[in-house]
Parts: C-alpha cells; sequence; structure tokens
C-alpha cells in the first residue's frame, strides 16, 4: 500500500495528472501551429506552461511506466517457477520503492506554486549595528548576491545606494532581473550577523555586526494600481559620498505614498524621468510587500514552521570569518566554506531553504 496526496483521492490524482498530460500533448500541436507561431504573444504563453508542464508529465510518464512493471512483477509471484518468483519478490520491493520516490516528486510538483517565483526581485541591503564593519560587510553582502546573480545570467542594477566613509554601503537597493529571480532570493530577508576581526582593530578582537536584507517581489501595474492623488513626489539636487553636491540640475526624486507612508528615492541616474520610474518600481514593490506580509500575518499561526520570507527583524544567518563558517538557524545548516559563499557559491542554502520550505507545506497539507 503506497501513501498517496492526503489532500486528493488516488483516482482525482491520476485524473489530474491524466488532464495535465492531454494538455501537454495539446500544447505540443499548438506551439506548431503556424498561426500561433506568428502570434508571439500568443507563442510565448504556450511556450512557458509547456515547460512548466514538461516536469509533470516526465515524471507522470515514468511513473506510469512503474506502475506497468510492477503489475508485471506482481503476476510473476503466481509463476510455478520458485527461482522466478524470488526474482519477481525483489523486483516488487524495488519498484515499489521506486513508485514511491516517484509519487513523492509528483507530490512536490502539484504543491501550488507561489505566483511571485519568476519575478524579479527588488533587493534592499541596509547596514545594522557595528558602525563601519557593518557598512563593509553590506558591501560584501551586495557583491555575494551580485557574484551568485551574474553565475545564473540575471542582471543586477543599482537603484539607489548611499556609502559609508570606509568604503562600504549604509544602503543599497537593486534590481535583480532573471526568471526565477524571487525564488532564489526570498528566503534572504532577515538579519545577517557577521563576526570578524575588523581591519582597524589592534588587538584582533573579533567583532559582531548586522545587516538587514529585504527582498521583495517586482510588483507589476496589473496587480498594484496606484492613484495619482495617493502620491507626493519631491524633487531634488542628488547627492554624493559626503552630501557634497553632484548634480547641477533637480534629477533626484522622492515619492511618497500617502495612504501608507511608505518611501522611495532614487538618484542615481541623472534623468529625471528615469530616476522617477526607478523610484515607482521600489514604492510599488514595498506597497505590494506590506500588502501581503499582512496577509500573511493572518495567517502567521498556520505557518510557524515555514522558513520565513519576510521577517526584517530575525536573525537568519551568521557569518564567522575566524571559523570559515556559516550558519542559517533556521533550518541549522552550517557550511565550512565561506570564501567561496562570499564569492556567490550560494545555491547549495537556495537548495536547503526550498526543500525545507516544500517539506513544511507538505506538512500543512496533510
Amino acid at each position: 500500500m503506497y501513501t498517496w496526496f492526503p489532500f486528493l483521492s488516488l483516482r482525482a490524482m491520476i485524473n489530474k495528472l491524466q488532464g495535465t498530460k492531454e494538455r501537454f500533448v495539446k500544447l505540443e500541436q499548438l506551439l506548431s501551429d503556424p498561426a500561433v507561431i506568428a502570434d508571439q504573444v500568443k507563442y510565448q504563453k504556450y511556450l512557458k506552461e509547456h515547460g512548466e508542464l514538461n516536469k509533470v508529465v516526465s515524471v507522470f510518464t515514468v511513473y506510469e511506466e512503474v506502475v506497468g512493471e510492477l503489475a508485471e512483477a506482481k503476476e510473476l509471484l503466481k509463476d510455478t517457477d520458485p527461482d522466478i518468483r524470488d526474482m519477481a519478490k525483489d523486483e516488487v520491493v524495488s519498484l515499489g520503492e521506486r513508485l514511491e520516490e516517484l509519487e513523492s516528486d509528483l507530490k512536490l510538483l502539484l504543491m501550488p506554486k507561489d505566483p511571485r517565483d519568476d519575478k524579479n526581485v527588488i533587493l534592499e541591503i541596509r547596514a545594522g549595528t557595528g558602525g563601519e564593519e557593518a557598512g563593509l560587510f553590506a558591501g560584501d553582502l551586495f557583491r555575494m548576491y551580485s557574484r551568485y546573480a551574474e553565475g545564473k545570467r540575471w542582471t543586477v542594477e543599482v537603484i539607489e545606494s548611499s556609502h559609508s566613509s570606509a568604503g562600504g554601503f549604509k544602503e543599497v537597493i537593486s534590481m535583480i532581473r532573471g526568471a526565477g529571480a524571487f525564488s532564489a532570493f526570498k528566503y534572504e530577508s532577515g538579519t545577517h550577523r557577521v563576526q570578524r576581526v575588523p581591519e582597524t582593530e589592534t588587538q584582533g578582537r573579533v567583532h559582531t555586526s548586522a545587516v538587514t536584507v529585504a527582498v521583495l517581489p517586482e510588483a507589476e501595474d496589473v496587480e498594484l494600481e496606484i492613484e495619482p492623488t495617493e502620491l507626493k513626489v519631491d524633487v531634488f539636487r542628488a547627492s554624493g559620498p559626503g552630501g557634497q553636491s553632484v548634480n547641477t540640475t533637480d534629477s533626484a526624486v522622492r515619492i511618497t505614498h500617502l495612504p501608507t507612508g511608505i518611501v522611495a528615492t532614487c538618484q542615481d541616474e541623472k534623468s529625471q524621468i528615469k530616476n522617477r520610474l526607478q523610484a515607482m518600481k521600489v514604492l510599488k514593490a514595498r506597497v505590494l510587500d506590506k500588502m501581503v506580509r499582512e496577509q500573511d500575518e493572518k495567517r502567521a499561526a498556520q505557518r510557524k514552521g515555514q522558513v520565513g520570507t519576510g521577517d526584517r527583524s530575525g536573525r537568519i544567518r551568521t557569518y564567522n570569518f575566524p571559523q570559515g563558517r556559516m550558519t542559517d538557524h533556521r533550518i541549522g545548516l552550517t557550511l565550512y566554506k565561506l570564501d567561496s559563499i562570499m564569492e556567490g557559491d550560494i545555491q547549495a542554502i537556495v537548495d536547503e531553504l526550498k526543500t525545507h520550505s516544500q517539506a513544511e507545506a507538505l506538512k500543512e497539507a496533510q
């Protein structure tokens, strides 16, 4: 007896998967239709759906094959030849184990997908406690994330930044563009703690500093409509390190969303129009994030065990340089390869967090 999906009966699940397979075949026909190919909007829509269903159909096809092989093996248990029966017994055991693995894979694939996963990301990094050392580590984290994104062939664009006197960042806000960016970065929100000996420390003592990270999915116009009357727009001259003017025109833009009091500023572009567009992207993302977080808080009791995706205050990770250690406190993951992690080698961390989150989601579904 194999465990199946707690929220659907075996028959209903098979029907759902067969329906998915039929839709997949239909999409393959549509994608070869000249009329569809000529309509690039429709073609791209079908292509995306085809890619998403391909993952499920591939596993389901193997599952069906294993079900057939298992049925044949069970028939051989009735054979009069004892040697054949013994081989059939081993086959039934191994195929049964394989079937359970495939069921588990299908269960994960059929879990409701976070609709934000494929979105671009607005990444906000701010120095916390620790003075200049916190600012330096904010720069280190930005470099780590940038290297990781570049390895994925995603683009990183700085929207707003404020440098510290030691060469790090008081704050740096960037846009990371790429398919699946939010799914990779969404577990990075929270407080990142660093333990290391600052360059200015003459006694060799280890200092502890903190940096906060916020990850917001880019908001699309269809998701969030903000009326012009809800906005207050201020323009001013952009300033560089130390506050000196770096522009002779009022190109910097500050936008305030009056109903929530949320503010977004951009001064990195020379054009006021470009700064306004960038500031609006950040503002919309923050307003949408606030709405989502308020909804999440209402479901907080049901989500207790899940990896937090938006907690700004909770300490989520420690980077201990003397020991070359990174520890993610939410899942108890410790890796002794801090040098490569700081160079952007964080895929193992991302994968472990995703796996943990999926496991918790499956527990909730039962």
